[in-house]
C-alpha cells in the first residue's frame, strides 16, 4: 500500500495525528530534526495502523515499511513465518558511483551499459529498491553486504535474486511497482509467493 503524506507537513496536522501514535514511535519521530523527515515517520506508522484497521490484519502479521518523498509505503503477509521487506525510492540523479561501489559487477554493467540517460536512471533506482527489498526481508538490513547477492531478469523482463548468500535458503519473490504520478521505484521482496497489487490509501 502506498500513501501521499503532504498533509504532514503542515504542523496542526502532524501534531494531531502524532498524538494518536504509540510512545515509541512519537520518541523516534522527535528524533527526525526536519519536519518532513517527521511526516515520513509518522506517516508510514499511521498507514500500517489504517492497513490494519481497514482489513483487519493481525497484530502478528509480519509487515515492513519504507519512505521517500512524500509518499510512505507497507507491505505485509499473514503467512506463518513469512519474511517481507519493501522499498521506495524517489527517482533522483543518477548516482553511477553508488552502483560502482555497492552493487554486483553486472548489476553495474547493466546500468552502465544503458544508452538511453532516463532509462539508466530509473534501472539504477529499479535495482536499488529491489536490493534493499531482499535485504530488509532477510532481516540482516544494511549489515548485508549488497555484493553477496545479486538481482537478476527472467525471459519475461520480471526481476528474480539471481544469487544470494547459502544461509538464505528459502526461496525469495520479487516484484515491481509503478504508480502513475508518482515519481519513484518500489519493490517487494518475500518469501510469500503470493505478492498482490499496489494499491493507494488516503490517510
Amino acid at each position: 500500500w502506498l500513501a501521499d503524506i503532504r498533509a504532514l507537513y503542515e504542523e496542526e496536522c502532524y501534531q494531531k495525528y502524532f498524538a494518536a501514535l504509540p510512545a515509541f514511535r512519537q520518541e523516534k519521530a522527535r528524533k527526525l530534526l526536519f519536519q518532513k523527515d517527521r511526516a515520513q515517520s509518522a506517516g508510514a506508522w499511521l498507514l500500517l495502523e489504517e492497513i490494519r484497521k481497514r482489513y483487519k490484519i493481525s497484530d502478528r502479521a509480519v509487515y515492513n515499511l519504507s519512505h521517500s518523498g512524500d509518499y510512505v509505503l507497507c507491505a505485509y503477509s499473514d503467512v506463518a513465518k513469512a519474511q517481507v521487506g519493501c522499498d521506495l525510492e524517489e527517482v533522483k540523479e543518477l548516482r553511477l558511483s553508488v552502483a560502482r561501489r555497492f552493487f554486483g559487477e553486472r548489476e553495474y554493467r547493466h546500468i552502465a551499459e544503458t544508452k538511453d540517460p532516463e532509462c539508466k536512471t530509473w534501472l539504477f533506482y529499479r535495482y536499488w529498491v529491489l536490493k534493499e527489498s531482499f535485504m530488509k526481508a532477510t532481516r540482516k538490513g544494511m549489515a548485508m553486504d549488497m555484493r553477496s547477492y545479486e538481482i537478476g531478469w527472467d525471459q519475461g523482463g520480471k526481476p528474480v535474486i539471481a544469487r544470494k548468500p547459502e544461509e538464505y535458503a528459502d526461496a525469495y519473490y520479487c516484484r515491481e511497482y509503478r504508480m502513475q504520478g508518482v515519481h519513484a521505484a518500489m519493490a517487494v521482496c518475500t518469501t510469500d509467493p503470493d505478492i498482490g497489487e499496489l494499491q493507494a490509501i488516503e490517510l
